[in-house]
């Protein structure tokens, strides 16, 4: 495969209702959109997962717009890619680049998607994928009230969703958990934290020990694996960790220092579907329970989420929800859909071109810019 031209988009897509996180709130999507056309007519999508600020990680869809057309497509353009291993090496063209990860994934998962188009295989079997559907839950941001947030989880638990994952914060976590508990006792029920706590919070986090909880997410910093440790020790509920896993040799670090029992793993935050596939095998050697975080992505993310979930070594419900649960209209048609109260299909999409509507793209690109080989 060879690329005949990359285009960037960057989008501004309504979602239903803004999303609240102890980190900031999303109200609109603001999301790039990378489409990689080949000599041979194929067309491969993907999208950066940076926001608009930088409150997840250090990067933004403004420096992944520059880091993209300034760096990675350039290193990229003008190489050939005839197999899997090729595809792999991605990774290693892009290494010598610091950081940057949601960037490097956006163009590297464009060009495994191309190239899946190109040769007629489902981008679930590029990526080594068996299953044919996953089980998903549900993320539900912080509410107005205690109230409105066990109503919100009702109806998601009426729609099937397998896990249910609150996002707590000081202030907002024993009280809204407890009453989640105490209104559905035996759901699979997780909270969080997106490193709002510190470790000198331990005797407050112990208390959600009680409460029976599949894991606490990320509760400490960001880049922490130490501190996490210590914590992990104290609590009897199982930490996952989330933004401190960046590669493959952070999940060896962490299961060597007993940071985490739990892995979140975000293609966009670890650069890609060759780095995913590393964490991946690394969670599975260390003998960690493994599950697909969600980044409010577009279908575009949403489809190829469900590819590399469709994984064995993906041991717990991931946060690839039905579009419907973010966007009235998505990016793609049909949109992502249950096959199955609770389950998503993992379809056998030579790429996700077939399902990309041109006409929304243009409808929502607030700035595009294109590079030729």
């Amino acid at each position: 495969m060879n690329c005949q031209s990359v285009v960037l988009r960057r989008l501004r897509l309504p979602m239903i209702e803004p999303f609240v996180a102890s980190y900031g709130t999303e109200s609109e999507k603001d999301v790039i959109i990378v489409e990689v056309l080949t000599e041979d007519g194929a067309v491969g999508y993907a999208e950066c997962v940076a926001g608009r600020a930088p409150l997840y990680t250090e990067e933004t869809s403004s420096t992944a717009w520059h880091m993209l057309g300034e760096f990675m497509i350039p290193a990229l353009i003008d190489a050939s890619f005839d197999s899997v291993a090729d595809l792999l090496s991605i990774r290693s063209t892009l290494e010598r680049f610091r950081g940057n990860r949601m960037a490097k994934a956006a163009i590297e998962m464009a060009l495994w998607d191309g190239f899946a188009q190109e040769s007629g295989a489902s981008l679930a079997s590029l990526l080594g994928a068996q299953r044919t559907e996953i089980p998903v839950g549900v993320s539900v941001g912080v509410q107005a009230s205690t109230e409105a947030l066990v109503h919100k989880i009702r109806g998601y638990l009426e729609q099937g969703f397998a896990r249910v994952k609150v996002k707590v914060r000081p202030g907002y976590d024993l009280e809204p958990l407890a009453a989640i508990r105490d209104a559905f006792p035996d759901i699979a029920l997780m909270a969080d934290a997106n490193s709002a706590y510190r470790l000198a919070d331990v005797a407050h986090l112990q208390r959600l020990d009680a409460l029976n909880l599949m894991m606490i997410e990320q509760p400490l910093a960001h880049d922490d694996l130490v501190d996490h440790a210590c914590l992990q020790q104290a609590l009897a509920t199982p930490i996952c960790l989330d933004e401190s896993i960046r590669c493959a040799e952070d999940v060896h670090k962490a299961a060597k220092l007993g940071s985490c029992r739990i892995v979140n793993l975000k293609v966009g935050r670890v650069g890609g579907f060759g780095e995913a596939l590393r964490v991946h095998g690394a969670c599975v050697a260390e003998g960690l329970e493994l599950w697909c975080g969600g980044m409010l992505e577009t279908g575009i993310g949403r489809l190829h989420n469900i590819a590399l979930t469709a994984l064995s070594g993906f041991t717990l419900p991931g946060d690839t929800a039905p579009s419907a649960r973010y966007f009235a209209e998505d990016v793609i048609d049909p949109p992502v859909r249950f096959a199955r109260p609770g389950w998503l299909a993992v379809e056998p999409l030579a790429g996700v071109g077939s399902r990309v509507r041109r006409e929304r793209l243009e409808r929502w690109t607030v700035e595009q810019k294109r590079f030729d080989r």
